[in-house]
């Protein structure tokens, strides 16, 4: 991604969150902003993506009643009974984007398909094309790509014929590298998406909502959910997680325990803005009476999460596999003195602090479909990093508290960020404190 992408992207921003719309005309300009980055995705990103995975159509079956995960990314309209997105490589600069039996303003007026129709013989469609490799929705390990159900699969196989159907690949990967690879527009969108994410997080994190001794986890969470529906935001995860860490572990989430002095508090949650969406922390402390400042074993243990942080945004890189990049992160940690964790949230015993990361790909998803140094994305650790790949950037790590007997502090911090020829940069300002409620 060159210097001029990101400035772009940069740009972008910073006009749509300066500039407010008109009363009654935000739906309009956020359904223009999804229709710019579509035309962009097909201009810039699916070219690539379909060529590197040597698939020369790629169709998509949504049927009404039923939308594939890639809906909103392919344009939405409505669909009578059965419709096709579908993307042929004829040889030429661009792709074709034909929508057959899918219609509807939304998707008429996107400027993105050549081809809008309801009239339309599929087989005849394709066999004008004759496509060598047809991609379609179909994967074990990814979500977002698994969109075919059983019964579209044979109404494919029936309307094709053993000809093409035997032509039939799973589009998994193309799927991932068509969304996980970032237009400017995407980025501006993402970056307002995380902007949001953090004013409410440390809003939430605040005697703004908190009054220590009467409020509960879960007043927290509706507050948060409140400011969603107030703002027409869609969140990542559903409720969001507000829980309570202590010597042995999480203590509570997102229920009925009332937040006391002395408690030290997460929030893991994402926004969900322009179908991008966000995955990101905050910790706060609660003040007891008399206290100005958090305890020194809990900002020691913060501090040590930061070093790791520092150390894990300095050696990523695009190009790599994410999994050979887990392998050098974890080596560059060891180097200056961490541990590396065999297992989620099982410490050994050991003095050092330690660590597990899981910097997994993010952006239409909360947990996104793109390359992932996470160990809960094994088929992820497989694909190569790319230049705007966006990844949450995640770790936890486990510091001995001496006000805490030594048992230690499990420290999560994970704030969004973009993968450029230079590295990692930052989506919006991450995580730099404990917030303290008095």
């Amino acid at each position: 991604m060159s210097r001029r992408f990101l400035t772009a992207a940069i740009v972008a921003s910073l006009l749509w969150v300066s500039a407010p719309p008109v009363e009654g005309q935000e739906a309009k300009r956020r359904w223009e902003r999804l229709a710019q980055i579509r035309r962009d995705k097909f201009d810039h990103v699916l070219p690539e993506a379909m060529r590197e995975n040597d698939i020369d159509m790629w169709i998509t079956v949504v049927k009404e009643g039923y939308r594939d995960p890639l809906w909103i990314d392919l344009g939405q309209g409505y669909v009578g009974g059965v419709g096709y997105y579908i993307f042929t490589d004829r040889g030429e600069d661009r792709i074709e984007r034909a929508a057959l039996g899918i219609g509807g303003y939304l998707l008429e007026r996107n400027g993105a398909y050549d081809i809008v129709t309801g009239s339309f013989d599929l087989r005849e469609f394709v066999a004008e094309r004759d496509p060598q490799r047809i991609g379609l929705n179909m994967s074990h390990a990814i979500g977002g790509a698994d969109g075919l159900t059983h019964t579209s699969h044979e109404l494919l196989v029936e309307t094709l014929g053993a000809t093409y159907a035997d032509r039939f690949v799973s589009a998994e990967k193309l799927v991932s590298d068509f969304r996980s690879r970032r237009v400017a527009t995407e980025i501006a969108a993402f970056a307002e998406a995380g902007e949001i994410s953090r004013e409410i997080a440390e809003r939430a994190f605040s005697n703004e909502v908190i009054t220590p001794g009467i409020t509960a986890l879960e007043d927290v969470s509706w507050w948060i959910m409140e400011r969603l529906h107030d703002r027409g935001l869609d969140n990542s995860f559903g409720m969001p997680s507000i829980y309570i860490t202590g010597p042995d572990g999480i203590e509570a989430t997102s229920n009925e325990r009332i937040i006391q002095r002395g408690d030290l508090l997460m929030i893991d949650w994402g926004v969900g803005f322009l179908n991008m969406y966000t995955d990101m922390k905050r910790i706060a402390y609660v003040l007891r009476e008399g206290e100005t400042e958090v305890p020194a074993g809990l900002q020691n243990a913060f501090d040590q999460g930061i070093r790791v942080r520092e150390i894990i945004r300095q050696t990523i890189k695009p190009g790599p596999t994410a999994g050979e990049m887990m392998e050098r992160v974890n080596a560059a940690l060891e180097e200056v003195g961490f541990e590396i964790m065999e297992q989620f949230n099982v410490t050994s015993g050991s003095d050092k602090t330690e660590v597990i990361i899981g910097c997994h790909s993010v952006g239409n998803l909360g947990h996104g479909i793109g390359p992932s140094i996470a160990w809960f994305n094994p088929l992820r650790m497989t694909f190569e990093i790319k230049p705007s790949n966006m990844f949450s950037i995640e770790l936890f790590a486990y510091t001995a508290n001496p006000d805490w007997g030594g048992a230690k502090v499990r420290i999560p911090l994970e704030d969004d960020a973009i993968v450029t020829e230079r590295g990692v940069e930052w989506l919006y300002p991450v995580n730099e404190k404990i917030l303290r409620i008095r």
